[in-house]
């Protein structure tokens, strides 16, 4: 008789609902049968979702319960889930767009997605999702209000601008301006107020904060941004986890003879992370001589500052990685001092 080795529930989340399909893979390697049902996406769904699976799974064999990740409408599920010290795994959706392709399914509903979240999860070994913890959680929460005020200070900036410039200004529309201006300066203000406050509540996201900020070209609220979105790097394994989480790996279409892609950076992960890069990556092209060497190098090879400055931006965070799992300060003159060091070794 067949044994149950694995079994995967995969959610396809929505607003209002979810619709989950449940699947099964045997000693033998054969995939079982899948079950399928809708839940509503509240609490009392999840209860619900739970005693529907006790129902219809081995009780011996744990069930991982898979799901993309949507915005935000997949938060309560998993926190809900943890809580109860189920198995969760988040994966990102394009890789199961990606892996959905190479199924036999041409047709997409919410039925086929879950389908495809459950098989991906029955053959893939994917990593269990861990709650972030508390400070982290509210300083992403900070860090990505401040972004959008800042946006939508801009915003406000822009409009002002344009009201300035026209040939007949209405005054009472530039009054309306300067008073949103002045009231999202003052609640970015509150915000970074309260973000010193929590990392310094904290002293080991001190201590990080503080490694963070000797890289030349980052500052408080860069060294958050990085903090929250990685749940302080508790997450990442390598340098190369991390650059492809940011979405700042590369990626290259090369076929035969004819097919000569250019190399251009993903851009699938945490746009967060990138932007936070961008500008601290070109005032350390201005002021750090390594970051200037590794720019000016990458121009003189192919004349692309964009492609040059997003290489430092791929760098830098690669060395707060680094720095944060090895607490130690940015060093400028490493490299002179190993290249030094290399001297005496050879008796140069």
């Amino acid at each position: 008789m067949k044994k149950v080795v694995k079994q995967v529930l995969g959610i396809d989340v929505a607003q209002k609902e979810l619709v989950v399909c449940l699947a099964t893979r045997h000693d033998d390697l054969s995939d079982g049968v899948y079950n399928h049902k809708i839940f509503v996406n509240s609490t009392d769904g999840f209860g619900k979702m739970l005693k529907w699976i006790e129902k219809n799974t081995e009780s011996t064999v744990p069930v991982i319960y898979v799901m993309e990740a949507t915005g935000v409408y997949h938060e309560s599920l998993a926190y809900y889930l943890t809580n109860k010290q189920k198995p969760v795994s988040i994966v990102l959706p394009n890789k199961i767009n990606s892996y959905a392709k190479t199924l036999t399914t041409k047709t997409v509903t919410d039925k086929t997605a879950s389908e495809a979240i459950a098989q991906f999860g029955i053959d893939r070994q994917t990593d269990l999702w861990q709650q972030p913890t508390p400070v982290y959680r509210k300083m992403k929460q900070l860090t990505r209000e401040h972004d959008q005020l800042v946006f939508e200070r801009t915003m406000a900036k822009n409009q002002l601008h344009a009201e300035k410039a026209e040939g007949i200004s209405n005054q009472s529309s530039i009054a309306r301006c300067n008073k949103r201006i002045k009231m999202l300066d003052e609640q970015i203000a509150e915000i970074r107020i309260e973000l010193v406050a929590l990392v310094k509540s904290e002293k080991n996201v001190a201590n990080s904060v503080r490694l963070l900020c000797s890289v030349p070209g980052i500052g408080l609220l860069t060294a958050s941004i990085i903090l929250a979105e990685t749940n302080g790097f508790d997450l990442i394994r390598n340098k190369r986890q991390l650059t492809s989480y940011a979405g700042l790996d590369v990626k290259e279409h090369i076929s035969g003879t004819s097919v000569h892609g250019k190399p251009r950076i993903s851009k699938r992960g945490n746009r967060f992370l990138r932007k936070a890069m961008h500008m601290p990556s070109l005032a350390a092209t201005r002021h750090d001589e390594r970051f200037k060497a590794i720019y000016h190098r990458l121009i003189s090879k192919h004349g692309i500052k964009m492609k040059a400055a997003v290489a430092v931006q791929r760098k830098m965070l690669e060395m707060t990685f680094t720095i944060c799992k090895s607490k130690t300060q940015y060093d400028k003159e490493y490299l002179k001092k190993t290249a030094a060091a290399e001297m005496l070794q050879t008796g140069a």
